[in-house]
């Protein structure tokens, strides 16, 4: 089974342009992600996949590898979808570039889920961290997921799902981080298929999968990491490093 990692890499961010190309420990917060992914030891190649010179040229002179987009994407599931399309690959993991503090437990257990699936009926493994502070949970920037009984997704949602109209019912909170991994089939049709309604008004590309029939392992992991959005996290990131 071959397995590759993809990180998607836009420089224009709406939230924080050029969050990727800020200091973080004397490093650019992309080179510190892409050299992250590489030292886990995971993979069988990792690339950055961009339409921005700046970051392209950001991990080529420090050694690494990148990809250049040739077409114009809306999200980086598309833009890893083009990168893939002629390779040999089984497997594609999206890490994102804005998640510094990736590491080899959590990537591990979502690579896990394809190497015991004989049957090859998972299209999709990603990652949720259970949370309880009610300010991250009513957060719409924080994406939520909610899972069946065998940790299949049913759905993402950036409202606090599942709703608590019985607080004593214990329910347990997920945030969806970022990292997914893809069967190559997977993500090429993903590329192929028009958005639908509920993605469309979510902002969450996750559900297309879903809207498409596609089935998302979820692999529950406490690591604790900064996800670069806003200027305060990167100063979270800074303190945290």
């Amino acid at each position: 089974m071959k397995v590759i990692s993809m990180i998607p890499a836009r420089y224009a961010a709406s939230r924080f342009p050029g969050k990727l190309m800020q200091d973080l420990g004397g490093k650019s917060v992309i080179l510190t992600t892409y050299q992250a992914t590489v030292n886990t030891g995971l993979f069988d190649d990792v690339f950055v996949v961009t339409d921005s010179d700046i970051i392209y040229n950001e991990i080529v002179n420090n050694g690494g590898k990148a990809i250049m987009s040739i077409a114009e994407h809306d999200c980086g599931s598309d833009r890893i979808a083009e990168a893939v399309a002629d390779m040999d690959i089984d497997i594609v993991v999206n890490v994102q570039g804005d998640e510094p503090f990736t590491e080899r437990t959590a990537l591990a257990k979502v690579l896990h889920v394809f190497q015991t699936d004989t049957e090859k009926e998972i299209d999709l493994a990603s990652i949720m961290s259970p949370i309880t502070d009610i300010d991250e949970i009513n957060n719409p920037n924080t994406v939520k997921v909610i899972v069946d009984k065998n940790d299949f997704a049913l759905y993402f949602s950036r409202s606090p799902i599942p709703y608590p109209r019985d607080t004593n019912v214990g329910a347990t909170y997920y945030k969806h981080k970022g990292v997914y991994a893809f069967r190559k089939q997977a993500i090429i049709d993903f590329h192929r298929s028009p958005m639908l309604t509920l993605e469309a008004s979510e902002k969450i590309e996750a559900i297309r999968y879903l809207e498409y029939g596609k089935r998302i392992k979820m692999v529950e992991s406490d690591v604790v990491g900064v996800e670069i959005d806003t200027p305060e996290d990167l100063e979270r990131a800074r303190k945290l490093l």
